[in-house]
């Protein structure tokens, strides 16, 4: 699943390019952001794989933003402005789509991104369990739980139990968005379903929040909240 994010100082813009995302298969939309300043916030708290990126936005254009990342995601400019496409292709964009943007021009630079990428986005880890080594998708599992010497994790409804230690796991998944609010549980936030001040609900699972992780809590509540 790509995970993107759309930056955007018009609404509208916005929501057309929610509605060409939703036609197409593999993209998962983690945040927008009406002005650089937002957008730059939403990178520094989660992994973006793809941003759909204005440049003329107030205070902080999109190629001054770009410019200040140092781990930049694929970008796509999208803008009514034929002027920039030499300067933001030399910060090597996926594409540059003028302005009204029809799906058919989306689709296109979609499929560029998927032949450039290639197989780059496969979001994969390998696991034994029970003496089975497995290939599981990272955003097909919605928590992990430590017990003990293991670690059950629960894919897709399904539970897998290995041999490992939650610290390696938190590590490995941290890049993925994955949230760590007690000793014993991380999970995925694509799945979360609601919250309160003792737990995270998960469809029919709930995560409980330690005592010492009030701050994770915190910092994933205003993620979260900017995602709604």
């Amino acid at each position: 699943m790509i995970k993107c994010i759309i930056v955007d100082d018009e609404p509208l813009a916005i929501e057309l390019l929610e509605s060409h995302l939703k036609k197409v298969d593999g993209f998962q939309l983690v945040g927008t952001a009406q002005n650089a300043i937002d957008a730059h916030r939403i990178l520094q708290q989660q992994h973006v794989d793809l941003m759909f990126l204005d440049i003329q936005m107030p205070d902080l254009s999109g190629i001054e933003l770009m410019k200040l990342l140092d781990k930049k995601p694929k970008v796509i400019f999208t803008t009514a402005y034929r002027e920039f496409a030499v300067e933001g292709f030399e910060l090597e964009a996926v594409d540059y789509i003028l302005k009204p943007i029809t799906f058919e021009r989306f689709f296109k630079a979609i499929n560029k991104l998927k032949r450039e990428v290639g197989n780059d986005f496969e979001n994969s880890i390998m696991i034994k369990s029970e003496g089975v080594n497995r290939k599981i998708k990272v955003d097909d599992i919605i928590f992990i739980e430590s017990q003990g010497n293991d670690l059950k994790l629960c894919v897709n409804g399904a539970f897998y139990f290995v041999k490992n230690t939650i610290t390696e796991f938190t590590e490995r998944l941290s890049k993925s968005g994955f949230v760590r609010i007690h000793r014993s549980f991380i999970f995925n936030p694509f799945y979360v379903t609601g919250y309160n001040n003792a737990e995270i609900l998960l469809g029919n699972y709930a995560v409980p929040i330690g005592k010492n992780y009030k701050q994770a809590f915190n910092d994933f509540v205003v993620s979260y909240s900017k995602t709604l």
